[in-house]
């Protein structure tokens, strides 16, 4: 796989590089919440800038249904990278259109664009071959040069992401390389011990990665909505707790096969509970109460771990050589469910461990709680793609990008 510093090294002046970054950042209507994954890409952008290239960079926000969206337009994103850059950046109001065309045509030696949410065409996420084919032409058309930067989107088969990397010469950005260096850190040459903890809302869609991880981790802590489909499996009463009934025999199984290969399987052992779901925009405080995650009341939902399992699973953490993190605990967004969260990530800062956060979720809950991004060894921009490298899977935006 080329590196940016490969492309530098040969020459980028005057040249058009398209950059596919993931600037697919939460808007509260134009304001951007968390803008993590724009400050991830400029690196890349200033590197290639300052060496004399035109720099288009392109991404997706949200799931518009291929066709304009006011509400999923990228140039909130296009105007807080030019803050992130200190220098205007241009904005084309289309992807591959007469905006797009004009404003690339305009930029002089390194300056940079921002063209419109990809998504808008319904040539980036199409599963035909030849209606993605033809987008991936007309954005080859804006550009000499291609730089995959985009980790949060490189496990999806789209134009920009596996298909124009075949029509120009590519690179891997300093967000790719990084994200890849970690993951292989992850994978290759594991520091013991390994501890993984798993959170988020359904057991389903961490499956693969649960079943990769027993071949690999050493201890593996579950917590969040997923952890009620474990407890219910081992036989207890979880009340009105999200549960996944239908993977519940997945759940066993994995419970034994952890058994079997002396991998420690960690289940919360106290749960906040409450008869109904918070109002996450109100923030109003709930009424809610702790109670031994084998014992929870009929009626009531399990939205947090307990203060018993958080100190449990800091211990469990605490002499841990290498730690993975991916989704929240409980409903962190609520102040009266957000300790369990808080208490993983606090263990993880003052753990000697490497450190690695998966994104998503998690690195949205890192930041909202107030906690130093650097105080981790490594924020990953890609919750979905980090999981699916962890499952084993190839993706094809890392396939398109070797040589």
């Amino acid at each position: 796989m080329k590196t940016i510093d490969e492309l530098l090294h040969e020459g980028v002046e005057g040249k058009r590089v398209f950059v596919r970054a993931d600037l697919n950042v939460p808007l509260d209507g134009t304001t951007i919440t968390d803008d993590g994954r724009i400050r991830a890409v400029v690196p890349t952008v200033e590197a290639l800038a300052r060496a004399g290239a035109r720099v288009v960079v392109a991404s997706h926000l949200g799931r518009p249904k291929g066709a304009p969206d006011p509400a999923f337009s990228l140039a909130p994103a296009a105007t807080r990278l030019g803050e992130l850059l200190g220098a205007e950046v241009a904005f084309a109001t289309d992807t591959v259109g007469e905006s797009a065309r004009a404003t690339v045509a305009g930029l002089a030696d390194g300056q940079v664009a921002v063209i419109e949410n990809l998504r808008f065409n319904a040539g980036e996420t199409s599963k035909d071959d030849a209606e993605r084919g033809a987008f991936a032409d007309a954005l080859a058309s804006l550009a000499d040069l291609y730089v995959g930067d985009g980790f949060g989107a490189v496990h999806r088969k789209h134009a920009s992401v596996f298909d124009l990397p075949a029509r120009l010469p590519h690179a891997a950005g300093y967000l790719i390389a990084t994200e890849v260096g970690v993951l292989k850190k992850l994978t290759e040459d594991v520091q013991r011990p390994y501890a993984v903890v798993l959170g988020g809302s359904k057991v389903s869609d961490k499956l693969g990665v649960i079943d990769h991880l027993l071949e690999r981790a050493d201890r593996i802590l579950i917590g969040g909505g997923m952890a009620y489909t474990f407890l219910k499996a081992q036989g207890h009463e979880v009340g009105s707790s999200l549960l996944q009934e239908d993977q519940i025999p997945a759940v066993l199984e994995y419970l034994k096969r952890a058994e079997d290969k002396g991998v420690e399987f960690v289940l919360p052992v106290d749960v906040v509970v409450s008869a109904q779901f918070p109002d996450l925009k109100s923030k109003a405080p709930t009424e809610h109460r702790t109670v031994p995650a084998d014992a929870m009341p009929a009626g009531f939902m399990g939205l947090d771990n307990g203060p018993e399992t958080n100190k449990l699973y800091a211990s469990k953490l605490a002499d841990a050589a290498t730690v993975f993190w991916n989704g929240p605990m409980g409903v962190f967004e609520h102040a009266d469910y957000a300790e369990g969260t808080k208490a993983v990530a606090q263990a993880l800062v003052d753990s000697p461990a490497f450190t690695v956060v998966g994104g998503g979720d998690s690195a949205a809950a890192v930041r909202t709680l107030g906690f130093d991004e650097n105080a981790f060894g490594h924020i990953s921009t890609g919750g979905g793609a980090s999981l699916e490298y962890l499952e084993g899977k190839k993706l094809p935006g890392l396939v398109a990008l070797e040589d």
